[in-house]
């Protein structure tokens, strides 16, 4: 037995970095924070004008434009961050 270390690691995380250019590293950096942000939006997108209904069948008062507005403005949003998601 050897108390020296092995250097099979080292050798597969080496092999790993020239596989991996810095760009390719950053897009998948990239791909794994916007993939879940993009399956929010989207479901937001779908869930958001439900919340108008409530609005709309009641009447707007002076007070609920705001509300109504902010809607809008969040489906919107959501609509943009959502448009990607599950495209093949």
């Amino acid at each position: 037995m050897s108390n020296s270390p092995s250097t099979v690691p080292r050798e597969r995380l080496s092999q790993l970095r020239e596989l991996l250019t810095e760009e390719q590293s950053l897009r998948f950096g990239f791909e794994l924070v916007a993939a879940p942000l993009r399956f929010v939006g989207f479901w937001a997108a779908v869930a958001l004008p439900f919340l108008y209904l409530p609005l709309l069948f009641g009447g707007l008062e002076a007070s609920e434009f705001t509300v109504f507005g902010a809607l809008l403005a969040l489906n919107a949003l959501a609509l943009v961050v959502g448009h990607n998601y599950a495209r093949s």
